[in-house]
């Protein structure tokens, strides 16, 4: 997904597959954010974002916060076949978008998310030498 935004088939719509990722998904926490995934059936991942009003009372700020988490999104690149909803938390809003990115790395590494290239960047560069 790095270099090109997240379409419409890579996004979750519906209310009922919303539902499904609460009651079926595995869960993992972040003081920033909570990731929730669960497989799917298809090629690629899609994502859902849940900024709710209490953890932002702004439109503008839920708006930025969406954008912002979209774009971290954005950068890792995800397994295919993987449903992924993000729930932004309080502290959200006020973090800076690097601890914002940190975040959804480091969630979607706990859920063993990310595909193998970028999940063991880290322990190939150890490796090598």
């Amino acid at each position: 997904m790095t270099g090109q935004g997240i379409n419409r088939a890579q996004r979750l719509r519906r209310q009922r597959d919303f539902q499904a990722l609460r009651e079926n998904g595995a869960s993992r926490a972040h003081p920033l954010l909570v990731m929730r995934a669960m497989p799917n059936s298809l090629p690629h991942a899609r994502f859902g974002f849940v900024v709710s009003k209490r953890s932002a009372p702004l439109s503008v700020t839920r708006n930025r916060v969406r954008r912002r988490l979209r774009e971290a999104v954005r950068a890792l690149r995800f397994q295919g076949g993987w449903d992924v909803l993000l729930i932004a938390r309080q502290s959200t809003a006020e973090a800076s978008f690097d601890a914002l990115q940190g975040a959804t790395a480091s969630l979607a590494r706990r859920l063993h998310l990310l595909a193998p290239e970028d999940a063991g960047q880290g322990a190939e560069a150890g490796s090598d030498a």
